[in-house]
């Protein structure tokens, strides 16, 4: 029988040690301050493994597992993304490890992100994150007030629904609105629905400019809901092809809301125009529109019912083409707007709100600070890098 040399006996083991060495990536903040309810997206191909399923992250410093989601996007069965939201200070770098776990050693925690159909309210789809809340309103409800039937909803517009609790609250508001004597529209401690949307843009919906007129589609169409969990909620929506003076828009889109954020991202894939609009509703025209051309955002502070309100749309520097304040006396029709390019067949913005009441912003530079913030994340993304 043949020894091994002692150096193909340390050969095998280096092999060995090597094979089983976890994977490390870097994440760099090159921001002048702190990061931590940023969204990582890491994919197979990136940390060069044949599947993401049985993959967890650990802080390579205090070997904590991190809260993680897998997503599969193209409902093929294969998990497409793995997202978790790492917490890095200002100006440094970080490093995570990537580990096989069993997926039962996932830390445990709550589904803050949150969307579903809902049939028992006409045909809502709403959405939830820790922070805020929306919907938007579907065929039948665009059915019923079209052939003058009980609970109509004609509008593309959003709505905001203006939560004041981190836990999730659609599938309780719904079913509290169903009881005879409770509704959604009034607040409990939770919360409420008092945000009025009509055939305005409401905190994100788009339009069609031609001269000096705005052309809107109707209620969506069809939906997917794509993840929910305690990182991101994601959705599909699509529309009736629907006309622009002449013009035949095709429009579709996939929204998303991340953990920590008062803001949805809005991916619309549309042909038949070079540029769209999004919106935010101007309602009594009590509160004051800013836009900040630099940092690619437009904001409205507005008294609000015992309290006060921010809206705005962000967006990155190179879809935003304007921005401008519609003003009219047309019944819900005063939106500010950002016009946006349409690139490769998309656009992308971001949509939400702050209210006061929530606790989350108490003035308007605290909410247009955020926006500030907010838009140089999206502009200058963390960088992340695979180290082996």
């Amino acid at each position: 029988m043949k020894s091994l040399s002692i150096f193909a006996l340390v050969g095998i083991l280096c092999f060995s040690a090597c094979a089983d060495k976890n994977k490390t990536i870097l994440i760099k903040n090159t921001l002048d301050f702190d990061r931590s309810v940023e969204t990582v997206e890491l994919t197979a191909e990136l940390l060069n493994v044949p599947t993401l399923e049985t993959l967890g992250i650990k802080d390579a410093d205090d070997e904590t597992l991190q809260i993680t989601q897998l997503v599969d996007y193209d409902g093929d069965g294969t998990m497409d993304v793995l997202l978790f939201q790492p917490k890095i200070k200002a100006n440094t770098e970080k490093k995570y490890e990537i580990v096989n776990i069993n997926p039962d050693d996932n830390p445990k925690t709550e589904v803050y992100c949150y969307s579903r159909f809902v049939p028992e309210r006409t045909d809502d789809y709403a959405w939830e994150n820790n922070r805020v809340a929306f919907r938007i309103f579907g065929p039948d409800a665009q059915y019923r007030a079209e052939n003058n039937l009980p609970q109509p909803t004609l509008s593309s517009g959003v709505d905001a629904w203006l939560k004041r609790v981190e836990y999730p609250i659609i599938n309780k508001w719904y079913k509290k609105n169903a009881e005879k004597g409770k509704s959604y529209h009034k607040d409990s401690g939770e919360g409420l629905d008092n945000f009025h949307v009509g055939i305005s843009r409401g905190v994100g919906g788009i339009a069609v400019k031609r001269d000096t007129s705005f052309y809107y589609s109707k209620n969506f169409k069809t939906w997917k809901t794509i993840t929910i969990g305690p990182i991101r909620t994601s959705f599909q929506v699509t529309y009736e092809d629907w006309d622009a003076d002449g013009n035949i828009i095709k429009e579709s889109k996939t929204i998303s809301l991340d953990y920590g954020n008062n803001l949805s991202k809005f991916e619309t894939h549309i042909s038949g125009t070079d540029i769209i609009s999004a919106g935010i509703t101007l309602h009594e025209k009590d509160g004051e529109v800013t836009s900040n051309m630099n940092e690619a955002w437009t904001s409205y502070w507005q008294p609000h019912g015992d309290s006060e309100l921010g809206t705005a749309i962000v967006t990155t520097k190179d879809y935003l083409q304007s921005f401008e304040k519609y003003d009219t006396e047309s019944k819900d029709e005063s939106n500010a707007y950002a016009h946006l390019n349409i690139i490769n067949g998309k656009t992308v913005y971001y949509a939400g709100f702050g209210w006061a009441k929530s606790g989350q912003f108490s003035t308007e530079k605290e909410w247009q600070d955020y926006l500030s913030q907010f838009s140089k994340q999206i502009n200058t993304p963390l960088e992340v890098r695979l180290t082996e």
